[in-house]
């Protein structure tokens, strides 16, 4: 009853960076495939945020082609949560936020955008995939 390991599969989408971005780039994360799960959550996690005034939009997009040549971004009603509150500013030091997915599309993406970044800032992301339609899921993780 209490087993979450054996019913999720985490994926690094925004690996955790060599060298923390010192600009306005976009970390634009690998592309989900949710095939065989029923739920996907992003976590986004921070370090030391250097700059004092910078923001990081969140974003999700969805599509049907692997590639995501066809991404749009995520309408909220198929959002749980909103990308705002995953959002987050300067002042988030060594914070997480999270985001979930509930439409229906088969391929998913996050895209964190710094504005106003001119230190250091090191974030990653996870996507955890959940309510596996085949359980147990492998470990380590396929």
């Amino acid at each position: 009853m209490r087993d979450l390991m054996n019913n999720i599969t985490p994926k690094v989408v925004i690996a955790p960076p060599a060298a923390a971005a010192t600009d306005n780039t976009a970390q634009v994360g690998s592309i989900v495939d949710v095939a065989g799960y029923d739920s996907l959550t992003f976590i986004i996690a921070t370090g030391t945020l250097a700059d004092a005034d910078a923001t990081f939009a969140v974003l999700v997009e969805e599509g049907a082609a692997s590639n995501l040549s066809d991404a749009a971004a995520v309408d909220d009603k198929d959002l749980i949560g909103t990308e705002a509150l995953a959002g987050f500013t300067f002042a988030a030091d060594g914070a997480a936020r999270k985001i979930g997915y509930k439409g229906g599309k088969r391929y998913v993406r996050l895209t964190v955008t710094p504005s106003g970044n001119t230190g250091n800032a090191p974030l990653s992301a996870i996507a955890l995939l959940g309510h596996p339609r085949s359980a147990p899921t492998a470990n380590p993780p396929a």
